[in-house]
């Protein structure tokens, strides 16, 4: 039957509308070279001239409704509603001159008391299988009935923004209006920026509703006990979280509501860069029919992918549906957790490899989200560099962070849930005069968290940073534990905890203003010489 985009202002007679994968395979290798089947059996495409998102190019549509919840600045940027309507116009009007249009409806978030409706309007088949995979399917049934969308994403990627239209600032433009319920991408064809708009969406939403949305992954023991895994690249989030005796609700967007937690995606995007079989099997083995490798680099004659090719970019990645995870969970929802794990990876050798946080403790390194760059990650980082992220995803952040490390701390309290900060990075020395802990020490770690094992040794208070640190692990040397005792020039290490100390303090301060007493009152006091 034909489907009408005529509502929208777009009059293209052929509108495939959630069609198979196999179908946009077809499409995919016929107009939109170089795509190729893989080895084994994914489809290999290239996203176009931008190989990540565009932050800087990402706008909020500033309107009296929401102006007052949104927290304004270098991360959610404003326009108004008269250049997001030229934009949409702009989209409109390209989609309007291509022969054909794919359409893909699904939805965010497997509660169904909080699950929204999304349409997707793209002209790449390669937009519409990524979709496809990172939505929640429908039914043949639920399809019949999905009515009206609750938001709408126009994505007109292959055309450009105009420059100089007032608030761009390049030729790409990603912009949300809340209050049309309507995204609009231009002039980038990288399909992450439909993934995160819809968390960006979700992020905005649910908090209204007392639910807390996070950027993080989860899993669930066998005995139902759920554990949340917040951390940023390099910190071992992926490789942790994928535990083969415990069940994956998913790895990347979650929301915690008055029952549980649940998964707001229906796939997993996981990073192929160095990718193998060994390292990550869950991840290797999800790659087949149906999943979307994206600027990846093929053997010519065998189409095996060379996973450590990086000349087209370092963000290769990998799109699949949730269930090609062998032990994931399907529905995607768990109960409240028992544990949540911020992972950091300290270079300054500072932070304990465990420490075990109060919610106002939590709070406070939920805002800072802390991890640190080390020579070799980027070009021109020679010495450890601290990276801070609020809520360990502040480019999605739509609300001050305050507002989400309040829930946290509320729902905490609320289920008896206890936090807990893992450094798997520098544990007696400086990043290049040290060893990082060993992945071995980690997993036990994160063993003896999910055992209760470390709720039951002796804590030393630390003298710095204040939690309480587990002095005992099984199967973690004790002299590792506590960072003090496991320098060896302790003059040498009072400096450095000085330098950290002083990078956390002077990141939090653009933070405190809109944060309860309790989180400033967790924020660690620069050390005084003496």
């Amino acid at each position: 039957m034909e489907f009408s985009l005529k509502k929208y202002g777009i009059d293209v007679r052929d509108v495939r509308r959630n069609v198979v994968p196999a179908v946009l395979y077809e499409d995919a290798l016929r107009n939109e070279p170089p795509a190729s089947i893989t080895k084994s059996g994914a489809l290999a495409i290239i996203s176009g001239q931008k190989t990540g998102r565009s932050p800087r190019d990402k706008r909020i549509t500033k309107n009296p409704e929401s102006a007052d919840n949104i927290w304004w600045g270098y991360i959610n940027l404003p326009i108004d509603e008269h250049t997001f309507e030229i934009n949409r116009e702009r989209a409109r009007d390209y989609l309007n001159t291509r022969s054909w249009l794919y359409v893909v409806d699904g939805y965010a978030g497997w509660d169904t008391r909080y699950r929204i409706k999304v349409r997707i309007i793209c002209e790449r088949a390669y937009h519409a299988l990524f979709m496809r995979n990172m939505l929640i399917r429908l039914s043949d049934e639920e399809l019949a009935a999905f009515g009206e969308p609750d938001y709408v994403i126009y994505n007109a990627g292959r055309f450009p923004a105009n420059r100089h239209t007032t608030y761009m600032s390049s030729k790409t433009s990603i912009d949300i209006s809340f209050e049309d319920q309507e995204m609009v991408i231009l002039g980038t064809e990288y399909a992450g920026e439909m993934k995160k708009g819809v968390f960006t969406i979700m992020h905005y939403l649910m908090p209204r509703s007392g639910v807390l949305s996070m950027h993080c992954s989860a899993n669930e023991g066998p005995a139902g006990d759920v554990t949340l895994f917040f951390g940023l690249s390099g910190t071992g989030k992926t490789t942790l979280s994928a535990d083969p005796r415990r069940s994956l609700i998913g790895d990347d967007e979650h929301c915690w509501t008055d029952e549980g937690i649940f998964n707001i995606e229906g796939g997993c995007y996981a990073k192929a860069i160095d990718l193998t079989r060994e390292q990550e099997p869950e991840i290797y083995d999800a790659i087949r029919f149906g999943t979307v490798l994206e600027n990846v680099v093929l053997d010519p004659t065998t189409h095996a992918v060379d996973y450590t090719n990086t000349s087209l970019t370092e963000n290769t990645r990998a799109c699949f549906p949730i269930e090609y995870i062998d032990n994931a969970k399907v529905p995607c929802m768990g109960g409240h957790p028992d544990n949540i794990i911020f992972l950091t990876y300290d270079a300054f050798g500072i932070l304990p490899p465990v420490s075990r946080l109060t919610p106002a403790q939590a709070m406070f390194h939920f805002i800072s989200g802390y991890t640190a760059k080390v020579a070799g990650t980027e070009v021109g980082i020679s010495k450890p560099e601290a990276t801070f992220s609020a809520g360990f995803g502040a480019a999605f952040l739509v609300w001050h962070p305050g507002k989400y490390a309040t829930l946290l701390a509320d729902k905490m309290r609320a289920y008896k849930t206890q936090a807990w900060l893992v450094n798997t990075g520098m544990v007696s020395g400086v990043y290049g005069q040290a060893n990082r802990i060993s992945l071995r020490h980690t997993r036990a770690i994160i063993d003896a968290i999910h055992d209760g094992n470390l709720l039951e040794v002796p804590t030393v208070s630390d003298p710095i940073f204040g939690f309480e640190v587990p002095a005992a692990c099984l199967g973690v040397p004790s002299e590792l534990l506590i960072p003090s005792n496991a320098w060896h020039d302790t003059l040498a290490y009072k400096e450095v905890a000085k330098q950290l100390v002083t990078l956390f303090v002077d990141n939090f301060a653009k933070y405190a203003p809109g944060c309860p007493a309790e989180v400033v009152a967790a924020c660690p006091v620069i050390p005084v010489e003496g």
